[in-house]
């Protein structure tokens, strides 16, 4: 599934000492095993999706809302959200999920650089728009501001763990 940017990008994460997936901007992850997902924000957006009877759940890392932001790419990528979050359910709804059972934690949205237009809270508008669309309860927010953050996410448990990153010198 190239096109669509599902990562398999493991490693061992000492922090928790289990095996993790890293997400990079424009990937996904969906997993039914004890697996955690991690990926660092700025301006983008994850979704954590769990099933809260199975455990079956994932991740995503838009950069922004629609590709209609953009020239258009050759191919649905999960740079947009609006790809992402499709990728993603269709995803863990392969797996087993199923929509009843999911619930949503939403992350990032910062305004990490000074002078830009504020694409982070596009992002999150449109993640909190699209799952109030498909009828995804939101179970945990922690958007905007200006820190980046380090998303270290748990399906089977359903936890997340955020770190803000704190920048040297203040933003204005």
């Amino acid at each position: 599934m190239p096109a669509r940017s599902f990562t398999e990008s493991t490693y061992f994460d000492r922090t928790f000492n289990r095996l993790a997936v890293k997400l990079l901007p424009g990937e996904y992850h969906a997993t039914d095993a004890d697996t955690m997902i991690v990926t660092l924000l700025g301006s983008c957006v994850s979704v954590c999706l769990r099933d809260r009877l199975t455990g079956i759940g994932g991740m995503n890392h838009f950069m922004l809302p629609a590709a209609g932001d953009t020239p258009p790419p050759a191919a649905p990528s999960a740079r947009y959200g609006s790809h992402a979050m499709e990728f993603l359910l269709e995803h863990v709804a392969r797996l087993g999920a199923r929509l009843p059972h999911l619930e949503a934690k939403v992350f990032g949205a910062g305004r990490v650089m000074d002078g830009m237009t504020d694409v982070g809270s596009r992002n999150a508008d449109f993640a909190l728009h699209y799952l109030e669309h498909r009828g995804i309860p939101v179970a945990a927010l922690d958007v905007g501001d200006v820190h980046p953050r380090k998303i270290y996410f748990s399906p089977r448990s359903g936890r997340v763990f955020v770190r803000r990153i704190r920048s040297a010198s203040p933003a204005a």
